[in-house]
């Protein structure tokens, strides 16, 4: 059974930081690109970060560039979202997706229909 698990949200302060896990079982890493998505209060899903199982290529929104990071390790079947300097507008559910990543890359790494695995997200919430 095919199955993603995120872990390490949590509540924390402005400027704070945590680290995200996505824990992957019954299906192979390869070719497949990890992403996590995000959806805050009353908004929509969007893509916030993606990596390519197959060549570690990595991809980020706009948003969170230069303040997360996203890694992998393939023995541990587990891809982390390291996000640092949080800010309330990062307040989310947080979700981990799995996908085909040469089709990806060909109709673009945010296009959420073409992620066939999903987590179940864990929250997040930047306040003080």
């Amino acid at each position: 059974q095919v199955q993603l698990v995120e872990s390490g949200g949590g509540l924390v302060q402005p400027g704070g930081s945590l680290r995200l896990s996505c824990v992957q079982s019954g299906f192979r890493w390869n070719y497949e690109a990890i992403a996590w998505f995000r959806q805050p209060p009353g908004k929509e899903r969007e893509g916030v970060s993606c990596i390519s199982s197959k060549d570690g290529a990595t991809y980020y929104a706009d948003a969170v560039k230069g303040r997360f990071t996203i890694s992998r390790d393939n023995a541990k079947n587990t891809v982390y979202l390291q996000m640092n300097n949080l800010r309330p507008e990062d307040t989310a559910v947080y979700y981990c997706a799995a996908g085909p990543y040469e089709s990806l890359v060909r109709v673009g790494i945010w296009s959420q229909s073409q992620y066939y695995y999903w987590g179940h997200g864990t929250q997040v919430t930047v306040s003080s």
